[in-house]
């Protein structure tokens, strides 16, 4: 038995008649690694390599040659490609979240002894990061008025200050700013513009059209809309901040891991469509809940006689689905009575997936430039590709629920 095992291991390391190469090397070398694909298919190639090989040796050095898997294989350059159509953009950088695109941004175009002016209405995970890293990183932070004018906000740049930051409409309370004249007097002053345009998603406005610096994507929310992949971007037109965004890519090592780039490619490829429909759907329930009696107003652009309607009618081409009511005023109990009856709506914080959302706003809004003045609870609402009469009938049961 011993000779026999013996024998047969010989017979592992035995070499064939077309390959010499022992049994650890042909495993090693086996498949068509580096070899031109056989067929074609409609998404690129899925690539999980790291490790990226030259075609020669002057190769290894060449600037314009990929040298790692990081972001460079052919689904992130074919995302990125995509997105550059989405926002008509000359450069996009990608991240892996929406939140570290917002970051990523900041942290590569501002610098100790700057100043960032703040849109006071805007993302909560933002604000955080404003309020702690980057006044650790002594660059100082001053919050504005979702509902200041050009005029305004200009007014508040001093010397210091680098970058003005922007979301519109608000993804709580949905204040809508002049976003193209708040860029032209930004860029009059050499000032940078930033906006969170998560909302719009690149397709119903885009800020590189109107000379704002950094267009900043959540494409976790609306670009991949399945509520399974978390994403970011950052898109501009300037070739200077575009480097500034390359450079800190590649000094922090932030890095889009191919089946999340691809991800976000198929969701890229049916944004439109589903988009028309998380609007008309939201539009059709939020005319429908402005109408009921427990409801005190709703906060959605796109309806006439929202405070920002005229700016959303002029800049956007259309509307996403998520908006804000605000109701009669209730305690806590009978809002999470009306939370707790609804059966379509998820309660969850995110929004821009194919399911509907709700959730009770008040307890995470923060403001610095004074309180808010609804008159009773806000409810956020993500509408989501469910057909909008039945949810409408399950706002109905959970509008019951509050008294």
């Amino acid at each position: 038995m011993h000779r026999s095992g013996a024998s047969s291991e010989r017979a592992v390391e035995m070499v064939s008649k077309d390959d010499p190469r022992r049994i650890a090397t042909r495993l090693i070398r086996a498949g068509p690694s580096g070899a031109p694909m056989r067929t074609r298919t409609v998404a690129p190639p899925l690539q999980r390599g790291s490790t990226v090989l030259m075609p020669d040796a002057s190769s290894l050095y060449a600037a314009d040659q990929p040298t790692y898997g990081m972001n460079a294989h052919a689904v992130h350059e074919a995302l990125v490609d995509g997105l550059k159509t989405l926002e008509r953009a000359a450069y996009v950088e990608l991240f892996t979240s929406g939140l570290s695109a917002v970051t990523g941004a900041l942290s590569a175009v501002v610098s100790a002894g700057d100043e960032v002016l703040v849109v006071d209405s805007v993302y909560g995970p933002t604000r955080r990061f404003c309020d702690g890293y980057l006044n650790r990183m002594a660059v100082s932070v001053r919050y504005f008025s979702p509902t200041a004018t050009a005029e305004d906000i200009i007014a508040l740049a001093g010397p210091a200050t680098r970058l003005i930051f922007l979301e519109s409409p608000g993804s709580q309370t949905f204040e809508m700013l002049d976003v193209p004249a708040i860029s032209r007097a930004a860029q009059a002053r050499g000032i940078l513009t930033a906006v969170d345009n998560t909302w719009a998603s690149g397709l119903l406005f885009r800020p590189t059209d109107h000379g704002v610096s950094l267009s900043i994507q959540a494409l976790t929310k609306y670009v991949c809309g399945h509520s399974d992949v978390f994403l970011g971007s950052v898109a501009t037109n300037d070739a200077e901040v575009a480097e500034k965004l390359a450079t800190f890519v590649k000094d922090t090592g932030a890095s889009v891991s191919p089946d999340d780039a691809f991800q976000g490619l198929r969701g890229l490829r049916t944004l439109e469509v589903r988009l028309k429909r998380h609007g008309e759907s939201g539009l059709a329930v939020a005319d429908w809940l402005a109408r009921q009696p427990e409801v005190q107003r709703v906060l959605h652009p796109a309806l006439p006689g929202d405070p920002g309607h005229l700016i959303w009618r002029r800049d956007f081409t259309g509307a996403a689905g998520l908006f804000g009511a605000v109701l009669r005023p209730e305690g806590r109990s009978a809002v999470e009575a009306f939370l707790n009856t609804l059966e379509l709506f998820g309660l969850g914080f995110s929004w821009g997936g194919f399911e509907s959302l709700a959730t009770h706003c008040d307890p995470q809004i923060k403001r610095s430039c004074g309180p808010l003045a609804f008159e009773g609870p806000l409810i956020r609402l993500n509408i989501g590709l469910e057909d909008p009469q039945d949810l409408i009938a399950d706002l109905r049961r959970g509008l019951d629920a509050l008294s």
